[in-house]
């Protein structure tokens, strides 16, 4: 399954439906459905806002990949990336009054499993269904 949606901010609702009809489909658990709708409405509102530069012609892509035990989801956007590394610990002491900056955090401590690919234009999230 796959969406291709422009990248304005309030298309962030089309993927939540997206998830909200998931759930009903393929009865996801309360915590891994919670788990998904905040990981990926987050990667998706970073594509469209840092990747695409909120740009309406640029498209933001989600792919859905489903096995027994776990379910993944791959944001594309047609930014030139990012370096994870370079994103500032909001859990340091420095950084705990900046409002923005944990969108990659919470992914990482939602998702069983986070992968950034070409140079972070591109991340898999994976989450055990059991």
């Amino acid at each position: 399954m796959k969406i291709k949606i422009p990248s304005i901010t309030d298309n962030v609702s089309v993927v939540e439906s997206f998830i909200d009809n998931l759930k009903e489909k393929i009865r996801l658990s309360d915590n891994v459905y919670g788990n998904i709708l905040i990981s990926v409405t987050e990667a998706v509102n970073n594509a469209i806002v840092h990747g695409n530069k909120e740009d309406k012609e640029k498209k933001v892509e989600l792919f859905l990949k489903q096995t027994k035990k776990s379910i993944s989801f791959v944001i594309k956007d047609e930014g030139s990336g990012f370096d994870e590394s370079k994103i500032p610990d909001p859990t340091s002491p420095k950084n705990l009054d900046n409002i923005k900056g944990r969108g990659v955090f919470l992914i990482k401590n939602l998702a069983d499993n986070v992968k950034f690919r070409k140079k972070g234009s591109e991340v898999e999230l994976v989450f055990n269904l059991y």
